[in-house]
């Protein structure tokens, strides 16, 4: 794992008794959509396939900002590390713009690094790479170059990568460039297969086709979470989103679910969704937000454009 000497080790965020309060009543204004995702997941009888190991070879996690990964995939990371396989988080941003606490750039960059190396304890890694290109000031080239460069030196069997259903712009950015980075990687280097992640916005089960059951790892996977003290903010949505795709899948008590698909298809897929399809003002795609008020609507906007990509991406 990588070290900065000034980045220091965060303090893991601790809920206060009024903030255990409020999640409580969030958890009750959740309770009416946990009950429509558990009778859509009786009503509807198909099933994703279940997450299987990459029976000991490596594994790649490119997470835009640090953060991204436990949001995604960290309970799914804790199998793979339970299972021997060797993981790799790629930490693409510094997350110097996030304006949270107040904090400035540098400061911010610095805590977060701090974080992340405090997740990738929590999380039982011991590779963590950190590119640390600045959050909104870096060019698609030099992220493909370094990209590659990982991928060719690491050979992963398996990457876990950023999705383009997205409306967060250094999100769908960082997958532009690693869909670039696969097209000049050498060939004997290329993944088999990627498993793209979300973030905030869901999948929805148009594209989610891998699912892993993070139930028994769900106390650690929310540690991991936690040591984002900067991002707390983030928190409680990424939860009911792992909550919900239990409650739809059938898989417990927490589930991570996944769009897997051949590196091929991937590359192709997000190559033809570059271009922009609607203004910033109106993002085509939205998030689970801090209340649960308006969660169904992240799943419902933006359907159209789910199905376009996965038409895409079977045409290829």
């Amino acid at each position: 794992m990588s070290s900065d000497p000034r980045g220091g080790r965060p303090q893991q965020w601790r809920p206060t008794a009024k903030r255990r309060f409020q999640d409580l009543v969030r958890r009750g204004l959740a309770l009416p959509w946990e009950g429509a995702f558990a009778a859509l997941g009786a009503l509807d009888r198909r099933r994703p396939e279940r997450w299987r190991p990459a029976d000991g070879h490596p594994v790649l996690v490119v997470s835009p900002h640090p953060d991204d990964e436990v949001h995604g995939c960290g309970g799914t990371i804790l199998l793979h590390r339970a299972a021997g396989d060797p993981v790799t988080v790629l930490h693409v941003t510094d997350g110097r713009a996030s304006r949270a606490l107040g904090l400035g750039p540098d400061e911010m960059a610095r805590r977060r690094r701090g974080e992340a190396e405090a997740a990738a304890e929590v999380l039982g890694l011991t590779d963590m790479e950190w590119l640390g290109f600045p959050e909104g000031a870096w060019g698609e080239s030099d992220v493909a170059a370094a990209l590659g460069s990982a991928v060719d030196r690491l050979r992963p069997s398996l990457i876990y990568a950023p999705s383009t259903v997205d409306f967060h712009p250094e999100h769908r950015g960082v997958a532009l460039a690693l869909a670039r980075a696969l097209g000049q990687c050498d060939a004997g280097a290329l993944p088999p297969r990627l498993r793209v992640y979300p973030v905030q916005v869901p999948l929805t089960r148009i594209l989610v086709n891998r699912l892993a059951a993070t139930g028994d790892v769900a106390a650690t996977s929310r540690a991991a979470l936690e040591t984002y003290a900067t991002q707390v903010g983030a928190l409680r949505s990424s939860l009911r989103m792992k909550r919900y795709a239990a409650l739809r899948y059938r898989a417990g008590t927490q589930a991570e679910v996944f769009w897997e698909l051949p590196a091929d298809d991937y590359r192709d897929m997000v190559l033809a969704s570059a271009d922009p399809v609607c203004p910033p003002s109106r993002p085509l795609y939205r998030g689970v937000r801090r209340l649960p008020f308006s969660d169904p609507l992240a799943y419902l906007r933006g359907r159209r454009a789910r199905r376009r990509l996965g038409a895409i991406a079977a045409r290829e």
